[in-house]
């Protein structure tokens, strides 16, 4: 997990600014926007986005961390009220629509969550967790990966984008994903 250095109060208010317009234009245009669009309502140059977040897979983590912090603290809170099975349907469901916040944002997910951020690192962190405990307990297969799990989340967000329902069909999806990985 990478570690924010210390910085100065300019480049602490200037990383300030670019995650807020970062996160305007996402939700605006999707994860795809410009970075430009990013940096000029940032009121900064591009250089500068650029030196806090040298890819848009960086920006989009750093943008994207309160919301995946959060989501890994509601699935641990979940654990006494589901079995393993539906600890990750909750899980694989939650990233889903967690994904979707940013139109286009699940094309580079498995890259994002590889950021390093606390929330990528907790996230990925939670799906292991929550594998292991569901293939400990012999209701997943084996074979199972948390890589399938993104793989998976993935193909259900893009599908959701496409879906003006998404929530009813992302749940449809992650059920019968779960129907295929479930032991029987």
């Amino acid at each position: 997990m990478s570690e924010e250095p210390v910085l100065r109060a300019d480049a602490r208010l200037n990383r300030e600014r670019i995650l807020a317009a970062a996160e305007d234009v996402f939700l605006e245009r999707g994860a795809d926007a410009s970075l430009e669009e990013v940096a000029r309502r940032a009121k900064v140059g591009i250089g500068t986005l650029y030196r806090r977040f040298p890819s848009r897979e960086m920006l989009l983590a750093a943008t994207y961390n309160a919301r995946l912090l959060s989501f890994v603290e509601a699935s641990r809170a979940r654990d006494a009220d589901v079995d393993p099975l539906g600890a990750v349907r909750a899980y694989l469901a939650g990233l889903a629509m967690n994904t979707n916040i940013y139109r286009g944002l699940a094309v580079s997910l498995g890259t994002v969550l590889q950021s390093g951020t606390p929330g990528c690192h907790a996230t990925t962190e939670e799906g292991h967790r929550l594998l292991r405990c569901g293939q400990q307990t012999g209701t997943i297969r084996r074979d199972v990966t948390f890589d399938d799990l993104v793989y998976v989340v993935t193909a259900i967000s893009l599908a959701a984008e496409l879906d003006d329902e998404s929530q009813p069909r992302i749940a449809h999806l992650v059920d019968l994903f779960l129907d295929g990985i479930s032991v029987r």
